[in-house]
């Protein structure tokens, strides 16, 4: 883990925003009339997905792709001025939450500033031409970071930035040489110390794909030198396949446990059930039920949480990042309320510093665990919305459900779970 990395980041909520999606106007102004509901949910960190112009080159849809920047140290017009980001910055500020933009430092798109001033920058294909490595995103080109004056130039970017805002989320990160992150950090913090550093870091599929095409790729144990949080794409497959009833349940459980052995004692994932690239999670969970408990766990799951602007109304449509595509904020499932429960249990200490563990029981329930030496967090999540009599190391009594405010019992180490989330702290028993 990067030197500086707190464990504290376990207990923290961050909010993702496509600031052109996020309303019918699309705009800074728009979010930033948004904050207090947003704050109210319960959220630590705001992040915004790219801020900076689109290239119009090969562009994707109406409007092109976010992730094909054509001026790192310019915002979007379509979002506003300069001056209305950085009031829109002062008042996730004013409303006690830290707010990141996303570095997307891979590529650009191919009429970039970068590319028509410094084309010795770019990967180059065979035929001279510029290019991607991936070949999968038709609207970018590589950057190619053997130009000592290229790290330069990104640096005082993100430098620049750092004046402003409290950190970056970086797009596939593991793609860009790890030496460049971790100068990278180290000069930030010189502009903002205690700089928040999140890595989109990628599948262990994508990771032996890329490296058998000779192109470097970090895995995640790299990664975690220069970066605070890191992606959950090392175990999210495996969660969509429990979901699609191609591994049991104690499998995905065994996932979740390696991880406590193979990263270091204070690693933090970004957990999520659902984000920008990938389906809502309204969608691919449909019963509320179900839904429910895999809420309820992705609090209690050991790392930040990641709500994707939507999210807590139910939103089963994930909009195009190429077009204009707002969030339909009237969606009749609103589970604001619970997540401001689900909040105030993840700020338990012993979430911040407990032994982890979860494991598979009857009915497709998981049971989990944070312990010290005199206590211990229980959450029980019935994944499938079932009734069931779990056997719980608990001392006989009447508890209090830090899911939702209800009373629970254990009676002869056994509690009745009626299908919906229970978490309870007890005295530790062996």
């Amino acid at each position: 883990m990067a030197k500086n990395t707190i464990k504290k980041y376990r207990n923290q909520v961050m909010y993702s925003i496509y600031v052109r999606n996020h309303s019918n106007e699309g705009t800074f102004e728009a979010v930033r009339q948004d904050l207090q509901r947003i704050k109210s949910l319960g959220v630590d960190i705001i992040w915004l997905m790219p801020i900076h112009p689109i290239g119009a080159e090969s562009h994707k849809g109406t409007l092109g792709c976010p992730y094909a920047i054509s001026d790192y140290r310019a915002v979007n017009p379509e979002y506003g001025s300069l001056e209305d980001f950085q009031r829109l910055v002062e008042d996730i500020h004013r409303f006690d939450m830290k707010c990141i933009i996303d570095v997307v430092y891979n590529h650009t798109s191919p009429d970039s500033w970068l590319a028509q001033n410094h084309p010795d920058w770019f990967y180059h294909k065979g035929d001279g031409s510029p290019g991607n490595r991936i070949g999968e995103w038709p609207d970018v080109v590589d950057l190619d970071y053997s130009h000592s004056e290229l790290w330069d130039y990104q640096i005082e970017t993100l430098k620049y930035w750092a004046s402003m805002v409290d950190g970056f989320r970086c797009d596939v990160a593991s793609l860009v040489p790890l030496e460049f992150w971790l100068r990278a950090r180290d000069e930030v913090e010189s502009v903002r110390p205690g700089c928040f550093w999140l890595s989109e870091s990628i599948d262990p599929a994508f990771i032996a794909r890329t490296r058998a095409q000779g192109i470097p790729s970090l895995s995640d144990s790299e990664i975690y030198q220069a970066f605070d949080v890191s992606y959950e794409y090392d175990i999210f497959t495996h969660f969509r396949e429990y979901l699609m009833g191609k591994i049991p349940l104690a499998r995905y459980a065994e996932y979740v446990n390696q991880q406590e052995t193979i990263y270091p004692d204070n690693y933090v994932k970004l957990r999520y059930l659902e984000n920008h690239d990938n389906l809502r999670a309204s969608f691919i969970i449909p019963d509320e039920t179900a839904l429910l408990n895999w809420t309820a766990f992705l609090y209690f799951q050991k790392g930040m949480v990641l709500l994707y602007g939507g999210q807590e109304v139910g939103c089963a449509h994930l909009p195009s990042l190429f077009d204009k595509d707002p969030v339909n904020w009237d969606f009749a499932a609103d589970r604001s309320e619970q997540l401001r429960y689900f909040y105030t249990m993840k700020q338990n200490p012993l979430i911040t510093n407990g032994a982890y563990h979860v494991q598979a029981m009857i009915d497709d329930i998981l049971y989990a665990t944070y312990s010290s030496k005199e206590k211990q967090l229980i959450g029980i999540f019935s994944l499938k919305g079932a009734s069931s009599l779990v056997t719980v190391a608990a001392p006989d009594g009447i508890y209090v459900n830090l899911a939702d405010g209800s009373s629970v019992e254990v009676k002869f180490n056994h509690i009745c779970c009626h299908g919906v989330p229970i978490i309870f702290e007890t005295s530790r028993v062996e």
